[in-house]
């Protein structure tokens, strides 16, 4: 898909038409310009020739249908992944990449072993929900979360993830409402500042897998340039601002970060009650193993002991190689 190419088609249509093409893109999720009925025989032509609506992607289902996969190629030969989560509840959350690989390279993540390719453009983006889009209508169904916890740091490609929001967002097109959208950053300072003033209610959550700067430091090189506290600093003002909960995600590492201590010390980092944690497995890299299943139900123990709002992750897609990176490192992300 090309949306750049879609408006340069449109110089000279009537205004009304841009409205005609959001509906048909982003509501009736079309995937071929003749299915566009509202729009002359003559554009439809011309716009499937010029600007055809295919996605490149290729799908992995797990066993328990529970999460797809998606392998999406771009034209320069760029590959990312993107995925598709069903809840027990009926939601469908979408979780997307905001760059292809990522520059800050902590231990344990598959994407950051890649290395940084470059940005998506905010078209990108939005093209990873719309290809879940239209799986789902076949069976009735729709996206209803959109998470940015996908390859990349967001906070670092931080125009283009606010303009893809903002297509998904308007009311004209897909209409996803603003507190749908949740942002995870790895703890960039001044993104979490932008955001404190963003109109729309965007949910923040920030990837912490530490309870100390030492750990976190040899885990995540990006917080020596943002150590923990400023980025609890920032983080408060944030909730000041919104009044709105704040997800600390907590990637458990068999060994590493798992310890009835480690769990003490994160308890003491989350002072506010609009701070929750949220226990993730870990996925398997090399180096690296998820913690027993016993030991991550112990730590949690403690963290609700102390009065700390923590939930466990279910984790999605082994067989597909769900974790970001892991499937794109596999198909020789270019």
């Amino acid at each position: 898909m090309n949306f750049e190419k879609i408006d340069e088609l449109l110089v000279g249509e009537p205004l009304y038409r841009i409205k005609q093409i959001k509906k048909a893109l982003y509501k009736d999720l079309i995937e071929d310009w003749s299915q566009a009925t509202t729009l002359p025989m003559s554009l439809r032509e011309k716009l499937n020739k010029e600007s055809p609506l295919e996605i490149n992607a290729e799908l992995f289902e797990s066993k328990d249908k529970k999460t797809i996969k998606a392998l999406i190629a771009f034209k320069d030969g760029i590959k990312i992944e993107s995925v598709l989560m069903r809840h027990r509840d009926g939601r469908n959350t979408v979780c997307v990449s905001s760059q292809a690989g990522c520059a800050l390279g902590c231990a344990f993540c598959a994407t950051g072993k890649m290395g940084f390719k470059r940005n998506l453009s905010a078209f990108e983006i939005a093209q990873q929900v719309l290809l879940f889009g239209r799986l789902l209508k076949k069976n009735k169904e729709k996206v209803a979360n959109v998470v940015f916890m996908g390859m990349g740091e967001p906070f670092l490609n931080y125009d283009n993830v606010l303009s893809a929001i903002n297509f998904l967002n308007d009311p004209d097109g897909f209409g996803l409402g603003a507190r749908n959208f949740s942002i995870s950053t790895a703890g960039i300072i001044e993104g979490i500042r932008k955001l404190s003033n963003e109109k729309m209610e965007i949910n923040l959550a920030v990837s912490l897998h530490a309870p100390n700067q030492k750990l976190r430091s040899e885990l995540m090189p990006i917080n020596k340039k943002y150590p923990i506290g400023k980025v609890f600093e920032a983080v408060e003002k944030y909730v000041k601002a919104r009044k709105r909960k704040v997800m600390f995600e907590y990637i458990m590492i068999k060994d590493v970060n798992d310890s009835a201590q480690d769990a003490k010390e994160l308890a003491k980092l989350m002072k506010n009650p609009l701070y929750f944690v949220n226990l993730i497995p870990l996925n398997p890299v090399p180096g690296f193993e998820p913690s027993p299943l016993e030991k991550i139900k112990k730590f949690k123990k403690i963290l609700l002991g102390c009065g700390v709002q923590a939930t466990q992750r279910y984790r999605f897609g082994q067989d597909i190689s769900a974790a970001c990176g892991q499937l794109a490192g596999k198909n020789n992300l270019k």
